[in-house]
């Protein structure tokens, strides 16, 4: 990791230990209760995190190669327009649950993404079973395009990384883990 990309991590971990972390019994996305949360948009939408993190981004996505950057929307959607607003030379993209019913009825929403040309790393917020991230992984090969590997913000360590790098055949890297972000927390 460069010297930038390393003040660039400990700005967004201290961000999100400042920010996002969340103590208190909380249902997880998974269906999971939990006694924590890192609620990370807490810590990306505001200046210092969303600089931060757009720095990180749009360096993997260089290193990666890739052409755009999205996931499943809400998650993805802060971490995507980080790499714009970093000058990451990227098409961001947002992942629906399903198909819009009106309109261009597409799942897949922003610039045209052209299988065989466009190069997909995928992005999520916080990590927990990797569910989310495997439907918008699901969604992007069903339209015919390359992912060249996953990035999250935080991994709760509960088996989702490892989901995720075996449903993606590609690699994943969690910027931050909840080791990290929380390591005085009950459940270590």
């Amino acid at each position: 990791m460069s010297d930038g990309n390393a003040d660039a991590r400990a700005r967004l971990l201290r961000a999100l230990r400042e920010q996002a972390l969340v103590i208190g019994e909380v249902v997880l996305t998974s269906g999971a209760v939990a006694q924590y949360l890192v609620d990370a948009k807490r810590a990306i939408l505001l200046p210092e995190g969303f600089m931060a993190l757009g720095e990180l981004v749009a360096a993997q996505a260089a290193e990666w190669g890739a052409t755009a950057v999205g996931g499943m929307t809400m998650g993805a959607d802060p971490i995507a327009c980080s790499a714009l607003g970093a000058g990451a030379d990227v098409k961001a993209f947002f992942v629906r649950k399903e198909a819009k019913a009106h309109g261009l009825s597409r799942r897949i929403e922003g610039p045209v993404l052209e299988p065989g040309v466009d190069r997909c790393m995928l992005v999520e917020d916080v990590v927990t079973t990797g569910g989310s991230t495997i439907r918008a992984l699901e969604a992007v090969r069903a339209e015919g395009l390359e992912v060249v590997g996953v990035l999250a913000i935080c991994d709760r360590l509960a088996g989702g990384g490892e989901a995720i790098s075996a449903a993606a055949q590609a690699p994943y890297v969690a910027l931050t883990t909840i080791d990290e972000v929380y390591p005085e927390r009950p459940d270590r």
